[in-house]
């Protein structure tokens, strides 16, 4: 089918800005798309989509992308670019993380992407990839006045987990990343580097594993935390946690029992940490063949949900928050507030000029502010 990449807009000096905007995030076991139109209250969005198509399977052995999985990830994204074509007025941003930045063979796999949908995929660091993250999640972060000046967010994914702290400006609604750790273990890689590929039966009790897994994770967390210092400010009570990720939307679908998963009842939804353990517990037990899965855990997701819980158990661990607040949105909607941003300020730039003098276009695109972080890379 394929995407017309004719058909995509850029924020314009000639006053013609993108109407439309449409952010595509392929992760390592997720790929998501979300279209929003511009309005006079900022934007609205039309559509969301969300499909697993574990294009990290397979990675951690082979140091490549599947055939397989390569093949269900440009499924998706032509399906994708067949909801986006058409659209006028439409700005794009397609972006790859963990997976494609891990694979030996990413570069073979961003062509056939481009020459099959018409998407062109653009790898970004995890820096980048927690910012728009956090830019996604500014409302909720600045929702409770009284929330105080620190944040740590997590963001658990298919092939990476990013934690970020952050110094929060309530006045403004501004935020700075002040460090961030980006640790080699999502979902995919930590089920895989303990043994486990989706869909396999073996005798071993998985949930035996946990406890292995959750040190493995809370290793790097721990030298994280001596950088920075962060749970003095937690004992303090002026930090808040915040969690976007499939496993914590999930654990708080799990702590209402949903019997279907509800974006509305999930997106900004306090979790107790009490609640957020006796999900965990449903799942491991739910692992062990000890009960019936939990209402509203799909088997594939299931599969992935106990590495899930044993990444937010060595977060917890480390920074024990009595509360975390859930959000069911982040890097596309970062993604779309950035594109937003800077088409209106594209098109003040340029009515200001009209009333002064030519000038050619000196914005460029967003590429990620670079607050001071004493501790980047791989933990």
């Amino acid at each position: 089918m394929g995407y017309r990449q004719s058909d995509a807009a850029s924020p314009s000096i000639g006053g013609h800005a993108p109407r439309h905007f449409a952010a595509l995030d392929l992760g390592t076991n997720n790929c998501r798309l979300m279209i929003a139109r511009r309005s006079g209250h900022g934007v609205q969005v039309l559509d969301r989509q969300n499909r697993m198509v574990c294009l990290g399977e397979g990675l951690v052995e082979t140091g490549e992308l599947s055939s397989r999985a390569m093949d269900r990830a440009i499924r998706t994204l032509d399906s994708y670019a067949a909801r986006m074509d058409g659209l006028p007025s439409l700005q794009v941003r397609a972006v790859a993380t963990e997976a494609c930045r891990r694979a030996l063979n990413r570069d073979s796999f961003l062509s056939r992407v481009r020459s099959e949908t018409g998407l062109s995929l653009e790898i970004i660091s995890p820096r980048e990839e927690v910012e728009l993250a956090v830019e996604g999640c500014r409302t909720l972060l600045h929702r409770d006045p009284e929330g105080g000046r620190r944040a740590i967010l997590f963001d658990i994914g298919g092939g990476s987990t990013e934690v970020a702290w952050l110094r929060l400006h309530p006045e403004t609604h501004e935020h700075e990343v002040v460090g961030l750790v980006s640790l080699p273990f999502g979902v995919v890689t930590l089920s895989e580097q303990f043994g486990h590929k989706r869909g396999e039966q073996r005798g071993e009790d998985p949930a035996s594993l946990y406890e292995d897994m959750v040190r493995l994770v809370q290793e790097p967390l721990t030298a994280f935390e001596r950088v920075h210092q962060i749970g003095q400010e937690m004992r303090r009570g002026a930090v808040q946690m915040l969690g976007t990720s499939g496993t914590v939307t999930t654990l708080a679908s799990v702590a209402q029992n949903l019997a279907r998963y509800s974006r509305h009842a999930v997106d900004g939804f306090t979790l107790t940490a009490e609640a957020a353990y006796d999900a965990i517990g449903l799942v491991r037990q739910a692992a062990s063949g000890q009960q019936e899965t939990p209402p509203g855990l799909t088997p594939d997701r299931q599969h992935f949900m106990l590495p899930g819980c044993a990444i937010f158990d060595a977060i917890h661990r480390v920074w024990p928050s009595r509360e975390i607040i859930v959000a069911d949105r982040g890097l596309r909607d970062g993604m779309v507030a950035r594109m937003a941003s800077q088409s209106h300020r594209s098109r003040v730039h340029a009515q200001g000029m009209r009333q002064h003098a030519p000038s050619h276009d000196r914005h460029a695109n967003y590429r990620g502010h670079h607050a001071p972080s004493s501790f980047m890379g791989r933990a």
